[in-house]
């Protein structure tokens, strides 16, 4: 059976894709990965050729026919809106991931995608990702506290805001920067004891 994981949140500009990219790459190493592009921008579906290790799928089918796809991994790419087929792949998902900037609009913008996940009593089954982190600013620990009204879980490891990582859709992945690639092997490792 496989294991789904919805990369969500209503706000564009935080690095959703990338971050799926690179997690779907980062897993295609021991096991087989997909990633169903549902954005009707088809960013990663555009880039569908550069991916290596893993499919990338732009789908336009019912939301239930992805149990039918045969992965050990299955990624969900969601546009930056909340859309009216969101609450049921949040209740198909395994794991929910919300990747975020440390920013104002970012942290308010968040509250509706997190309403969305507690609704369908998912909380213990998501995490919040710092994505995109500037270096040496103390606005991602003003937004760490502002978050934690929610009582919501939050991903130990920050994904920083690297050229390596903006590159790597291009380049199929983050290996030549071990500052990334280290990043990106605790972000999984994170992801993978999520989903155990």
């Amino acid at each position: 059976m496989s294991k789904k994981i919805l990369i969500t949140h209503q706000k564009g500009g935080v690095g959703k894709s990338t971050l799926t990219f690179n997690l779907a790459q980062n897993i295609s190493e021991n096991a087989s990965a997909a990633i169903l592009d549902l954005d009707l921008q088809g960013s990663l579906s555009q880039v569908k050729e550069l991916a290596s290790g893993f499919d990338i799928i732009s789908y336009k089918g019912r939301i239930n026919e992805i149990q039918n796809l045969d992965y050990d991994f299955i990624f969900i790419d969601t546009p930056p809106y909340l859309s009216n087929q969101l609450p049921e792949l949040i209740q198909l998902a395994d794991l929910i991931i919300i990747p975020t900037k440390a920013g104002v609009l970012d942290l308010l913008a968040i509250k509706s995608t997190i309403e969305l996940i507690k609704n369908e009593n998912k909380i213990n089954n998501s995490m919040i990702i710092f994505n995109m982190i500037k270096p040496n600013t103390t606005l991602t620990l003003d937004i760490l506290i502002g978050l934690e009204e929610y009582n919501f879980p939050i991903a130990k490891t920050h994904v920083s805001d690297l050229v390596a990582f903006t590159r790597s859709v291009l380049v199929g992945g983050v290996q030549n920067d071990k500052n990334a690639q280290k990043q990106l092997d605790n972000l999984t490792k994170e992801v993978l004891t999520k989903l155990i």
